[in-house]
């Protein structure tokens, strides 16, 4: 592969990647991810004494960076689009879920801070953003699958 072409493959791949909604969605599902590994460990310690549930923080972090950017919409009639509203915002690529310990002395199994019943709430509405994600991505992957081939959407 030349030089020239290799140039081609990883602009292209910039383009498709980190210029669409492809990242935030790949982020979205490794929150869902480590949310259902939480909620696993929360269930399975559901009688552990003492044990304190874990959660995870993501959306509120990623609403934060996803907020526009007023800097970027100060662009004058005639100066075109600026480069930075066209391409990932650092505090996007920044954003990671967070798995954490919440600050909860109560004790709704008696034995500790997991209540089985919110386990299992949280447990199904992960598993519905999480299929959600999937399905977002694959549709993302179509369009840019229609594109290549120059159909219409």
């Amino acid at each position: 592969m030349s030089l020239a072409h290799l140039g081609q493959v990883m602009l292209i791949q910039n383009a498709l990647f980190n210029h669409t909604s492809l990242p935030v969605l790949g982020k979205s599902l490794d929150a869902a991810a480590m949310r259902a590994k939480a909620i696993a460990g929360n269930i399975a310690n559901v009688g552990t004494p003492g044990y304190q549930r874990i959660e995870v923080a993501f959306e509120e972090a990623l609403r934060q960076a996803l907020k526009p950017n007023p800097q970027a919409n100060t662009a004058e009639a005639g100066e075109g689009l600026k480069s930075d509203r066209l391409s990932i915002r650092p505090e996007l690529a920044q954003v990671e879920p967070v798995a954490y310990r919440p600050i909860d002395l109560t004790r709704p199994s008696g034995v500790n801070n997991v209540d089985i019943d919110m386990e299992m709430a949280k447990l199904a509405e992960n598993q519905i953003a999480f299929q959600l994600g999937v399905r977002l991505v694959q549709d993302r992957r179509g369009a840019i699958e229609q594109a290549i081939r120059g159909q219409a959407g």
